[in-house]
């Protein structure tokens, strides 16, 4: 094995440039390494189509001149739509489904020349916090095989930190790009709500789920965000906003950067290990002329209840389609109409999902629609409102991505509040339509990978790279998984 994808997306296109290496060659060595992988990062490989892609990136090679991503692997998320290609959402329910369309991000994908190996693992339509409600089975951590990849988009940050491919897409609803990452030691980038279209990407919470990318530094994760972001008048939540160069500002130093944490994400929820790395990386920003203030933004607290309350209440009413008739999974030989509902539904759905269905259930019902959901709407748009006057005066939030670093297989499983507690940091970005990124800046003292989360305001990923990259400079980390870890 050649270990190509151990290089850089720029190493790679100038090989690609000059007729070194094929698009072939990194296809096949992608496979090569899944095969000898113990992560369980993919629910399906796509071999054939991946190899018709080489055939056809082969015929266009004015494209590879054009886009630095011609004849990159690709992992994408078994949450968005792929034509032809088996799409689980890691669901018993949709366990032989395959869409007959694309979602809009795969025209993107194609358009760039990226090629797709195969759909990643994943928690079961995207509920967890830690993939481990997976029909399919957990991925697993390439750091420590032991230990959680994280979620909803484990498998993708699983096959990126392993080395299996060098991008993946993933989905965030509340923090399942941004907190595997974290615990992978990737750079995860959850773009402004609309920035990417959500046509196609099987929902789970409508106003809050946004697709965006895993990569293993942050030039790569802007090439890729270039690659994705533009207008699709076919879904009413898609941006207008025009596109640019999300690799503008990468490079630029950080002088005069007004940058904001809240005192809620540096409180004692957080593990010492990681508050310690984000006050040496806090320290580090003053050193090099940013200023640094602690302020106080409302409603963090209520984060995982509001979550709680609108995802719920939004998921069962996107799940309701699933019964047992048009698609996905059906029952043998059912009694009547309620029972081909009931079983098809009990059967299908695994335990998380039929909570988190039912609760939701209950939420929208009556009164309790009232009471419960319309008042989580007010409070997250006070929340809401709470960051745009913090945006007013400063460029940039910060705080660590997680509370913890990444925690042993099985520890929580039937713990159903601890799946949103692990995500009680990453919550508010969601709630606020903002974009999030995570970034590298150090390990604990079992080496296990530790996030620092920047916050930007609505369409200024840009200037978010702009800081994550100065991290990345300045910190010099060393992100390669060791060799053996993750087979």
């Amino acid at each position: 094995m050649n270990n190509y994808l151990d290089l850089t997306i720029t190493e790679l296109h100038d090989l690609l440039l000059s007729e070194k290496i094929t698009p072939k060659d990194l296809v096949d060595e992608a496979f090569e390494r899944i095969e000898k992988s113990s992560l369980n990062a993919f629910i399906t490989l796509d071999k054939e189509g991946a190899y018709r892609r080489c055939d056809e990136l082969e015929k266009n090679k004015e494209l590879m001149k054009e886009s630095l991503l011609y004849g990159i692997p690709i992992a994408i998320k078994d949450n968005i739509n792929t034509k032809g290609v088996r799409t689980t959402c890691a669901s018993h329910m949709l366990e032989n489904f395959v869409p007959v369309e694309d979602a809009f991000v795969m025209n993107k994908v194609n358009d760039a020349g990226m090629i797709m190996i195969g759909k990643a693992n994943m928690d079961e339509f995207a509920m967890g916090s830690t993939s481990q409600t997976s029909y399919f089975g957990t991925p697993k951590n390439p750091w420590d095989l032991s230990r959680i990849a994280g979620g909803s988009s484990g498998g993708s940050a699983s096959c990126v930190a392993g080395g299996l491919c060098p991008i993946a897409l993933g989905s965030d609803t509340g923090g399942s790009i941004r907190q595997p990452s974290s615990y992978c030691g990737l750079v995860g980038m959850k773009p402004t709500y609309g920035r990417i279209s959500r046509r196609g990407l099987i929902a789970f919470a409508s106003s809050l789920d946004q697709i965006g990318s895993m990569t293993r530094n942050v030039y790569e994760n802007a090439l890729v965000l270039n690659a994705l972001v533009g207008h699709d008048e076919l879904d009413l939540t898609s941006s207008k906003h025009e596109t640019e160069d999300f690799t503008r500002f990468i490079g630029k130093d950080i002088q005069g950067l007004k940058i904001a944490v809240p005192n809620y994400f540096m409180s004692d929820i957080v593990d010492a290990e990681i508050k310690e790395k984000v006050l040496e990386t806090i320290e580090l920003l003053k050193r090099n002329g940013a200023t640094v203030d602690y302020i106080d933004i409302e409603h963090l607290e209520h984060a995982v209840t509001l979550y709680q309350i609108i995802a719920m209440g939004e998921a069962s009413s996107n799940l309701a389609r699933f019964d047992g008739i048009r698609f996905g999974y059906s029952c043998e030989n059912p009694t009547s109409v309620d029972d081909l509902y009931s079983r098809s539904r009990a059967e299908g759905f695994g335990k998380e999902v039929k909570r988190r269905i039912m609760v939701g259930s209950y939420l929208l019902s009556g009164d309790y629609a009232t009471e419960y959901y319309t008042k989580a709407l007010q409070i997250r748009n006070h929340m809401k409102k709470s960051f745009d006057q913090a945006f007013q005066k400063y460029d940039l939030i910060i705080g660590p991505t997680t509370t913890t670093c990444a925690y042993p297989l099985g520890e929580g499983v039937d713990d159903p509040r601890k799946t949103f507690l692990d995500d009680v940091l990453v919550i508010p970005v969601n709630m606020a339509g903002l974009p999030g990124v995570n970034v590298p800046i150090g390990f604990n003292h079992t080496h296990m990978p530790i996030g620092l989360h920047i916050i930007g305001n609505r369409f200024e990923e840009a200037k978010m790279y702009q800081l994550a990259s100065f991290i990345e400079k300045e910190l010099q980390l060393d992100l390669k998984v060791k060799e053996g870890n993750h087979e």
